[in-house]
């Protein structure tokens, strides 16, 4: 473990923790000898994980349901605070893809279901979890924004907006809370190797239009990468950092 973590102990939940970033987060989370709560909608994956960490030593539990259910989120932060003694670190990272769809041709169901997953749900999610970092003095938050919060031209609009939303729930908790102890930061990802897929419809506008700039994406992170980053961001290294969106992406946002 490294020492300027100060992870030792520490109660983390990590959302959309049975595969891909968050996965890869949940392992160096325990890695540090943080108490890992895995929240994932995937039960065989979330015992995956679970079984994982525990074979190497590590303790983790989880909790499997929809994270746009009050009653899920709920549950998921009672078990973090009951099994582990308290709640100090909270990764919104879990978030599905849109279909590329430009605005004309988003329908109410797209737009519902990515705003629900990639906005609502983190929002749930931070709201239930601030009572018990407030009552402590501190906690760290961490999301996962994504390189199209920072421009227009990564995803369609339903993605596009929901993460520019994320940005921007980022920097109001990183104001309102910066006096009690508790630290909002994001990373915003580039191109990653996940199991996240898109499919978007043949020949429609939005894809097409930002299939011209795929040139810019550049080098597939590792889910690993981002994963350190979230790490750090949550840990006692970072420990001035607030209301930062930090990208990771091998050099896209600056393209």
């Amino acid at each position: 473990m490294s020492s300027s973590t100060g992870l030792q102990g520490r109660s983390v939940i990590v959302t959309g923790a049975g595969s891909g970033i968050g996965r890869a987060a949940a392992l160096a989370f325990a890695r540090e000898g943080a108490k890992v709560l895995v929240a994932d909608l995937d039960r065989e994956r979330a015992d995956q994980a679970v079984e994982t960490i525990t074979a190497e030593g590590g303790t983790a539990r989880a909790v499997v349901g929809d994270l746009g259910d009050q009653q899920v989120v709920d549950q998921v932060v009672a078990t973090a605070v009951e099994a582990f003694g308290g709640l100090d670190v909270l990764v919104n990272n879990a978030g599905i893809m849109d279909r590329f769809s430009a605005v004309a041709d988003t329908d109410d169901a797209e737009w519902d279901r990515v705003i629900r997953v990639n906005l609502t749900a983190p929002f749930l999610l931070t709201r239930a979890a601030l009572p018990h970092m407030l009552a402590a003095g501190r906690g760290s938050i961490v999301f996962t924004a994504s390189e199209a919060a920072l421009r227009g031209s990564a995803a369609g609009a339903a993605y596009t907006a929901s993460k520019h939303g994320v940005v921007g729930l980022v920097k109001s908790l990183a104001v309102m809370y910066r006096d009690q102890g508790i630290r909002t930061n994001a990373i915003a990802p580039g191109g990653t190797a996940t199991a996240i897929r898109v499919d978007p419809e043949a020949g429609a506008h939005g894809p097409t239009v930002l299939g011209a700039h795929a040139g810019s994406i550049g080098r597939i992170a590792a889910a690993e990468e981002q994963a350190a980053a979230i790490v750090f961001l949550a840990s006692d290294a970072a420990g001035n950092v607030n209301g930062a969106v930090l990208p990771v992406d091998n050099g896209w946002s600056a393209v």
